[in-house]
Protein backbone atom coordinates (compact mmCIF):
# COMPACT_ATOMS: atom_id res chain seq x y z
CA UNK A 1 0.00 0.00 0.00
CA UNK A 2 1.38 3.43 -0.89
CA UNK A 3 2.35 5.79 1.88
CA UNK A 4 0.42 9.00 2.17
CA UNK A 5 1.30 12.29 3.82
CA UNK A 6 -1.91 12.99 5.66
CA UNK A 7 -3.20 16.55 5.47
CA UNK A 8 -4.64 18.18 8.58
CA UNK A 9 -7.23 20.81 9.43
CA UNK A 10 -5.46 23.90 10.80
CA UNK A 11 -5.82 24.31 14.55
CA UNK A 12 -7.85 27.25 15.70
CA UNK A 13 -6.30 30.59 16.55
CA UNK A 14 -4.42 30.45 19.82
CA UNK A 15 -3.45 26.82 19.45
CA UNK A 16 -0.50 25.04 17.93
CA UNK A 17 -0.70 22.01 15.71
CA UNK A 18 1.44 19.04 16.74
CA UNK A 19 -0.10 16.44 14.45
CA UNK A 20 2.32 14.39 12.39
CA UNK A 21 1.76 14.83 8.67
CA UNK A 22 2.86 11.27 8.02
CA UNK A 23 0.51 9.69 10.52
CA UNK A 24 -0.60 7.23 7.86
CA UNK A 25 2.90 5.79 7.56
CA UNK A 26 3.43 2.43 9.24
CA UNK A 27 6.72 3.79 10.52
CA UNK A 28 5.27 6.77 12.35
CA UNK A 29 5.46 7.38 16.13
CA UNK A 30 3.90 4.55 18.09
CA UNK A 31 4.07 2.15 15.11
CA UNK A 32 5.20 -1.46 15.35
CA UNK A 33 8.09 -3.07 13.52
CA UNK A 34 7.36 -4.04 9.92
CA UNK A 35 4.95 -6.93 9.75
CA UNK A 36 3.42 -6.43 13.20
CA UNK A 37 -0.41 -6.08 12.96
CA UNK A 38 -1.61 -2.52 13.32
CA UNK A 39 -4.29 -3.52 15.84
CA UNK A 40 -1.61 -4.66 18.29
CA UNK A 41 0.49 -1.51 18.10
CA UNK A 42 2.02 -0.57 21.42
CA UNK A 43 2.60 3.15 22.08
CA UNK A 44 4.98 2.26 24.92
CA UNK A 45 7.32 0.02 22.91
CA UNK A 46 10.55 1.95 23.15
CA UNK A 47 8.58 4.58 25.00
CA UNK A 48 11.55 6.43 26.49
CA UNK A 49 13.20 7.12 23.14
CA UNK A 50 10.00 8.05 21.35
CA UNK A 51 8.62 10.08 24.23
CA UNK A 52 11.80 12.18 24.28
CA UNK A 53 11.78 12.49 20.52
CA UNK A 54 8.18 13.65 20.56
CA UNK A 55 8.85 15.96 23.50
CA UNK A 56 11.45 18.04 21.63
CA UNK A 57 9.14 19.50 18.96
CA UNK A 58 6.33 19.74 21.49
CA UNK A 59 8.50 21.85 23.84
CA UNK A 60 9.74 23.91 20.89
CA UNK A 61 6.16 24.64 19.85
CA UNK A 62 5.26 25.74 23.35
CA UNK A 63 8.45 27.62 24.09
CA UNK A 64 7.44 30.62 22.02
CA UNK A 65 4.48 31.39 24.28
CA UNK A 66 4.59 34.86 25.85
CA UNK A 67 5.27 35.27 29.54
CA UNK A 68 2.18 35.66 31.69
CA UNK A 69 1.37 36.21 35.34
CA UNK A 70 -1.30 33.53 35.01
CA UNK A 71 -0.56 29.86 35.49
CA UNK A 72 0.04 28.06 32.22
CA UNK A 73 -0.99 24.48 31.52
CA UNK A 74 -0.02 22.60 28.37
CA UNK A 75 -2.82 20.46 26.93
CA UNK A 76 -2.34 17.90 24.12
CA UNK A 77 -5.67 17.28 22.38
CA UNK A 78 -6.35 14.37 20.04
CA UNK A 79 -8.58 15.48 17.13
CA UNK A 80 -8.59 19.07 18.36
CA UNK A 81 -11.42 20.17 16.04
CA UNK A 82 -13.96 17.58 17.22
CA UNK A 83 -16.96 18.96 19.11
CA UNK A 84 -16.37 16.79 22.17
CA UNK A 85 -12.87 18.24 22.53
CA UNK A 86 -13.92 21.90 22.59
CA UNK A 87 -14.11 22.57 26.34
CA UNK A 88 -10.42 23.57 26.58
CA UNK A 89 -10.37 25.50 23.29
CA UNK A 90 -13.70 27.33 23.15
CA UNK A 91 -13.60 27.60 26.94
CA UNK A 92 -10.35 29.52 26.68
CA UNK A 93 -11.71 31.70 23.88
CA UNK A 94 -14.63 32.90 26.05
CA UNK A 95 -12.53 33.43 29.18
CA UNK A 96 -13.67 30.48 31.30
CA UNK A 97 -10.10 29.55 32.19
CA UNK A 98 -8.80 33.12 32.32
CA UNK A 99 -11.14 33.97 35.17
CA UNK A 100 -9.52 31.09 37.07
CA UNK A 101 -6.05 32.49 36.51
CA UNK A 102 -5.14 29.99 33.79
CA UNK A 103 -3.72 30.17 30.27
CA UNK A 104 -3.93 26.95 28.26
CA UNK A 105 -1.48 26.01 25.52
CA UNK A 106 -3.79 23.75 23.48
CA UNK A 107 -1.85 21.61 21.01
CA UNK A 108 -3.54 19.34 18.45
CA UNK A 109 -2.43 15.77 17.79
CA UNK A 110 -3.60 13.12 15.32
CA UNK A 111 -5.01 10.91 18.08
CA UNK A 112 -4.48 9.21 21.41
CA UNK A 113 -1.15 7.59 20.55
CA UNK A 114 0.37 10.98 19.87
CA UNK A 115 -1.43 12.54 22.84
CA UNK A 116 -0.03 9.99 25.29
CA UNK A 117 3.62 10.53 24.45
CA UNK A 118 4.12 14.18 25.46
CA UNK A 119 2.11 13.61 28.66
CA UNK A 120 4.27 10.59 29.48
CA UNK A 121 7.40 12.65 28.77
CA UNK A 122 6.14 15.55 30.89
CA UNK A 123 6.27 18.06 28.03
CA UNK A 124 2.48 18.35 28.29
CA UNK A 125 0.61 18.52 31.59
CA UNK A 126 -2.68 17.14 30.29
CA UNK A 127 -3.90 14.96 27.44
CA UNK A 128 -7.47 15.11 26.13
CA UNK A 129 -9.37 12.45 24.20
CA UNK A 130 -7.21 9.44 25.08
CA UNK A 131 -8.86 6.02 24.79
CA UNK A 132 -9.58 4.58 28.23
CA UNK A 133 -8.11 1.19 27.30
CA UNK A 134 -5.00 2.80 25.85
CA UNK A 135 -4.50 4.89 28.98
CA UNK A 136 -4.84 1.78 31.13
CA UNK A 137 -2.29 -0.04 29.01
CA UNK A 138 0.19 2.81 29.36
CA UNK A 139 -0.32 3.05 33.14
CA UNK A 140 0.01 -0.72 33.60
CA UNK A 141 3.41 -0.56 31.89
CA UNK A 142 4.75 2.17 34.11
CA UNK A 143 3.75 5.38 32.35
CA UNK A 144 3.46 8.32 34.81
CA UNK A 145 -0.12 9.22 33.92
CA UNK A 146 -3.40 9.38 35.79
CA UNK A 147 -7.02 9.73 34.67
CA UNK A 148 -8.20 13.17 35.72
CA UNK A 149 -11.68 13.17 34.15
CA UNK A 150 -13.92 11.01 31.99
CA UNK A 151 -14.23 12.75 28.61
CA UNK A 152 -16.76 10.74 26.61
CA UNK A 153 -19.08 7.87 27.48
CA UNK A 154 -20.47 5.60 24.77
CA UNK A 155 -19.31 5.01 21.22
CA UNK A 156 -22.13 6.32 19.07
CA UNK A 157 -20.19 9.44 18.08
CA UNK A 158 -17.71 7.60 15.83
CA UNK A 159 -18.65 6.11 12.48
CA UNK A 160 -17.00 4.18 9.65
CA UNK A 161 -17.72 4.82 5.99
CA UNK A 162 -16.84 3.87 2.42
CA UNK A 163 -16.93 5.65 -0.93
CA UNK A 164 -20.42 5.71 -2.42
CA UNK A 165 -19.45 3.29 -5.19
CA UNK A 166 -17.73 0.79 -2.87
CA UNK A 167 -19.00 -2.81 -3.05
CA UNK A 168 -18.84 -2.89 0.78
CA UNK A 169 -22.35 -2.44 2.16
CA UNK A 170 -21.58 -3.46 5.74
CA UNK A 171 -18.61 -4.69 7.74
CA UNK A 172 -19.66 -8.25 6.89
CA UNK A 173 -18.71 -7.59 3.27
CA UNK A 174 -15.10 -6.69 4.10
CA UNK A 175 -12.41 -9.24 3.26
CA UNK A 176 -8.81 -9.69 4.48
CA UNK A 177 -7.68 -7.69 1.45
CA UNK A 178 -9.62 -4.64 2.68
CA UNK A 179 -8.39 -2.05 5.16
CA UNK A 180 -10.32 -0.35 7.98
CA UNK A 181 -9.10 2.87 9.56
CA UNK A 182 -8.54 4.09 13.11
CA UNK A 183 -6.68 7.21 14.24
CA UNK A 184 -3.68 6.11 16.32
CA UNK A 185 -2.77 3.26 18.62
CA UNK A 186 -4.44 3.50 22.02
CA UNK A 187 -7.31 5.65 20.77
CA UNK A 188 -10.99 4.85 21.21
CA UNK A 189 -11.26 4.38 17.43
CA UNK A 190 -8.46 1.78 17.72
CA UNK A 191 -10.34 0.07 20.54
CA UNK A 192 -13.55 -0.02 18.51
CA UNK A 193 -11.86 -1.37 15.39
CA UNK A 194 -10.23 -4.13 17.45
CA UNK A 195 -13.72 -4.90 18.80
CA UNK A 196 -15.09 -4.96 15.23
CA UNK A 197 -12.53 -7.67 14.51
CA UNK A 198 -12.75 -9.61 17.77
CA UNK A 199 -16.48 -9.33 18.51
CA UNK A 200 -18.16 -8.77 15.15
CA UNK A 201 -15.82 -10.87 13.04
CA UNK A 202 -14.72 -8.09 10.70
CA UNK A 203 -11.97 -9.39 8.40
CA UNK A 204 -10.57 -6.05 7.19
CA UNK A 205 -7.03 -5.12 8.26
CA UNK A 206 -6.91 -2.38 10.95
CA UNK A 207 -4.75 0.51 9.75
CA UNK A 208 -3.76 3.78 11.49
CA UNK A 209 -4.64 6.81 9.35
CA UNK A 210 -4.51 9.74 11.78
CA UNK A 211 -7.03 12.56 11.52
CA UNK A 212 -10.47 12.45 9.84
CA UNK A 213 -9.42 14.84 7.03
CA UNK A 214 -6.38 12.72 6.20
CA UNK A 215 -8.46 9.57 6.43
CA UNK A 216 -11.03 10.94 3.99
CA UNK A 217 -8.23 11.73 1.54
CA UNK A 218 -6.99 8.14 1.87
CA UNK A 219 -10.49 6.70 1.31
CA UNK A 220 -11.30 8.87 -1.68
CA UNK A 221 -7.92 8.07 -3.28
CA UNK A 222 -8.47 4.35 -2.79
CA UNK A 223 -5.65 3.77 -0.30
CA UNK A 224 -8.08 2.88 2.51
CA UNK A 225 -11.32 0.95 2.00
CA UNK A 226 -13.19 1.84 5.20
CA UNK A 227 -12.52 5.21 6.80
CA UNK A 228 -13.35 6.54 10.24
CA UNK A 229 -14.69 9.95 11.31
CA UNK A 230 -16.35 11.85 14.11
CA UNK A 231 -19.20 14.23 13.30
CA UNK A 232 -19.68 16.85 12.11
CA UNK A 233 -16.77 15.89 9.89
CA UNK A 234 -17.99 13.96 6.85
CA UNK A 235 -21.68 14.79 7.24
CA UNK A 236 -21.53 17.16 4.27
CA UNK A 237 -20.01 14.41 2.13
CA UNK A 238 -22.72 12.00 3.29
CA UNK A 239 -25.46 14.49 2.33
CA UNK A 240 -23.80 14.97 -1.06
CA UNK A 241 -23.75 11.20 -1.65
CA UNK A 242 -19.96 10.93 -1.80
CA UNK A 243 -19.61 8.48 1.11
CA UNK A 244 -21.85 5.99 2.95
CA UNK A 245 -21.82 4.97 6.63
CA UNK A 246 -21.32 1.22 7.06
CA UNK A 247 -20.81 1.03 10.84
CA UNK A 248 -20.94 3.02 14.07
CA UNK A 249 -19.06 2.52 17.28
CA UNK A 250 -22.34 1.70 19.00
CA UNK A 251 -22.55 -1.47 16.87
CA UNK A 252 -20.25 -3.06 19.48
CA UNK A 253 -22.61 -3.99 22.34
CA UNK A 254 -19.94 -4.20 25.04
CA UNK A 255 -18.78 -0.61 24.50
CA UNK A 256 -22.11 1.22 24.31
CA UNK A 257 -22.31 2.30 27.95
CA UNK A 258 -18.62 2.52 28.74
CA UNK A 259 -16.52 5.62 29.24
CA UNK A 260 -14.30 5.28 26.19
CA UNK A 261 -12.23 8.49 26.24
CA UNK A 262 -10.57 10.23 29.13
CA UNK A 263 -8.56 13.29 30.07
CA UNK A 264 -5.18 12.27 31.48
CA UNK A 265 -2.64 14.17 33.56
CA UNK A 266 1.07 13.73 34.07
CA UNK A 267 1.57 12.31 37.58
CA UNK A 268 4.33 14.76 38.49
CA UNK A 269 2.33 17.71 37.18
CA UNK A 270 -0.62 16.63 39.32
CA UNK A 271 1.63 16.97 42.36
CA UNK A 272 3.59 20.09 41.49
CA UNK A 273 0.74 22.00 39.80
CA UNK A 274 -2.12 20.60 41.83
CA UNK A 275 -3.92 23.88 42.51
CA UNK A 276 -3.77 24.96 38.85
CA UNK A 277 -4.98 21.56 37.67
CA UNK A 278 -7.92 21.62 40.09
CA UNK A 279 -8.84 25.04 38.67
CA UNK A 280 -8.59 23.51 35.21
CA UNK A 281 -11.04 20.77 36.26
CA UNK A 282 -13.54 23.39 37.42
CA UNK A 283 -13.08 25.32 34.19
CA UNK A 284 -13.42 22.23 32.03
CA UNK A 285 -16.70 21.27 33.68
CA UNK A 286 -18.03 24.80 33.30
CA UNK A 287 -16.90 24.71 29.67
CA UNK A 288 -18.95 21.59 28.95
CA UNK A 289 -22.02 23.10 30.62
CA UNK A 290 -21.57 26.31 28.61
CA UNK A 291 -21.25 24.39 25.31
CA UNK A 292 -24.72 22.92 25.83
CA UNK A 293 -26.44 26.00 27.24
CA UNK A 294 -25.21 28.98 25.23
CA UNK A 295 -26.02 29.16 21.46
CA UNK A 296 -22.84 31.22 21.11
CA UNK A 297 -20.83 28.01 21.52
CA UNK A 298 -22.36 26.46 18.40
CA UNK A 299 -21.82 29.66 16.40
CA UNK A 300 -18.17 29.90 17.50
CA UNK A 301 -17.58 26.24 16.67
CA UNK A 302 -19.32 26.49 13.29
CA UNK A 303 -17.19 29.52 12.41
CA UNK A 304 -14.02 27.75 13.50
CA UNK A 305 -14.52 24.64 11.39
CA UNK A 306 -16.26 26.55 8.58
CA UNK A 307 -19.54 24.66 8.79
CA UNK A 308 -23.18 25.66 9.09
CA UNK A 309 -24.82 26.09 12.47
CA UNK A 310 -27.74 23.91 11.39
CA UNK A 311 -25.41 21.03 10.52
CA UNK A 312 -23.62 21.40 13.86
CA UNK A 313 -26.90 21.38 15.77
CA UNK A 314 -28.06 18.20 13.98
CA UNK A 315 -24.70 16.56 14.61
CA UNK A 316 -24.77 17.34 18.33
CA UNK A 317 -28.34 16.08 18.69
CA UNK A 318 -27.59 12.77 16.97
CA UNK A 319 -24.02 12.04 17.98
CA UNK A 320 -23.04 14.12 21.01
CA UNK A 321 -25.71 14.24 23.74
CA UNK A 322 -24.54 16.11 26.81
CA UNK A 323 -24.90 12.98 28.95
CA UNK A 324 -22.08 11.41 26.95
CA UNK A 325 -19.75 14.18 28.11
CA UNK A 326 -20.29 13.63 31.81
CA UNK A 327 -17.15 14.20 33.88
CA UNK A 328 -18.04 12.68 37.23
CA UNK A 329 -17.33 8.94 37.03
CA UNK A 330 -15.89 6.21 34.83
CA UNK A 331 -18.97 4.37 33.62
CA UNK A 332 -18.86 0.53 33.55
CA UNK A 333 -15.32 0.35 34.92
CA UNK A 334 -15.56 -3.43 35.26
CA UNK A 335 -16.57 -3.66 31.61
CA UNK A 336 -13.73 -1.36 30.55
CA UNK A 337 -11.23 -3.64 32.25
CA UNK A 338 -12.86 -6.82 30.97
CA UNK A 339 -12.81 -5.59 27.39
CA UNK A 340 -9.30 -4.16 27.70
CA UNK A 341 -8.10 -7.66 28.59
CA UNK A 342 -10.24 -9.36 25.95
CA UNK A 343 -9.03 -6.95 23.27
CA UNK A 344 -5.42 -7.35 24.45
CA UNK A 345 -4.88 -3.84 25.72
CA UNK A 346 -4.20 -5.30 29.19
CA UNK A 347 -2.65 -8.59 30.24
CA UNK A 348 -4.87 -8.63 33.33
CA UNK A 349 -7.25 -6.24 35.12
CA UNK A 350 -5.77 -3.51 37.28
CA UNK A 351 -5.91 -4.21 41.00
CA UNK A 352 -7.93 -2.11 43.44
CA UNK A 353 -4.69 -0.52 44.59
CA UNK A 354 -3.69 0.32 41.03
CA UNK A 355 -7.11 1.78 40.27
CA UNK A 356 -6.96 3.92 43.41
CA UNK A 357 -3.67 5.35 42.15
CA UNK A 358 -4.74 5.61 38.51
CA UNK A 359 -8.16 7.27 38.94
CA UNK A 360 -7.78 10.81 40.28
CA UNK A 361 -11.22 12.22 39.43
CA UNK A 362 -12.08 15.18 41.72
CA UNK A 363 -15.64 15.41 43.04
CA UNK A 364 -17.73 18.15 41.50
CA UNK A 365 -17.98 21.29 43.62
CA UNK A 366 -21.46 21.97 44.97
Amino acid sequence: MNRLAIGVVPAEAGTRDYRHRNAFSDRGPGSPPAGQPAASRDPLRGRTVRALALAVPFVAALGAAPASAEDMLKVAIGQINNWENQAPTLGQDVGIFKKRGLVLENVGTAGAGETLQPVIAGSADLGHGVGAAGAMRAFSRGAPIRILLPAFTGTGDLYWYVKADSPIKSLKDATPSNTIAYSTSGSSSNNIVVAFVEELGTKAKPTATGSPPGTLTAVMSGQIDIGWAAPPFGLKEIEEGKIRIVARGSDVPSLREQTVRVLIVNADALKTKHDAIMRFVDGYREGVDWMYSDPKAIKMYADKIKSSEDLIKKSIEEFHPKAAMQTDAMQDLDGIQRDAVKLKFLDKPLTKEQLAEFLQIPPRKK
